[in-house]
């Protein structure tokens, strides 16, 4: 198996002096280590009768696809407000000055439906929590929330409490 943190490319400075984005684009383009990375999230969940993948906009729909496709499942695009074309839910959360929401299609996840939560990174955990309330919401059964990347020191995990949280590759500091 490959080290797929070695295919994670720092991005000092971005999108603002001070972070270091952690850019996903290396290993993607890396067919075989995209490949194993996609193997590895969904060996986290091989045990879960998952009916539907819930992806997070926007790299979370490259992985939360891939798995859906790979079980033979359907997909779910968690996206920013005014970007669905019917009927929605929505829920804000808290930035570190001011608010942002998410939206999802009302009809996206059923009563009782077990779903997966996908996204490429888990920083501060607002998205995933509030992405969670939103298939809360319409009722569906979350098996769990899985990331590519953790970024550890922002604690973004303490928002996601009471769920099981699984992330590939974990960084304790920028």
């Amino acid at each position: 198996m490959a080290d797929l943190q070695k295919f994670i490319r720092n991005v000092p400075d971005f999108p603002k002096k001070g972070i270091g984005f952690k850019d996903i684009t290396t290993l993607l383009r890396e067919g075989k280590v995209f490949h194993e990375a996609v193997d590895v999230l969904a060996e986290k969940f091989s045990d879960k009768e998952i009916r539907k993948i819930v992806g997070i906009e926007s790299r979370g729909f490259i992985f939360g696809a891939a798995l859906a496709y790979k079980w033979n499942i359907g997909f779910v695009p968690v996206r920013k407000p005014g970007k669905l074309p019917a009927a929605t839910v929505k829920e804000e959360y808290e930035l570190e000055y001011g608010t942002d929401a998410v939206e999802m299609h009302k009809d996206a996840v059923s009563q009782n439906e077990k779903v997966l939560i996908v996204d490429d990174l888990l920083a501060t955990g607002g998205t995933a929590a509030a992405t969670l309330k939103l298939v809360r919401k319409l009722g569906g059964d979350i098996q769990g929330v899985v990331f590519l990347i953790e970024l550890n020191f922002l604690n973004g995990r303490e928002k996601l409490k009471g769920y099981d949280v699984i992330s590939i590759i974990q960084y304790d500091s920028e």
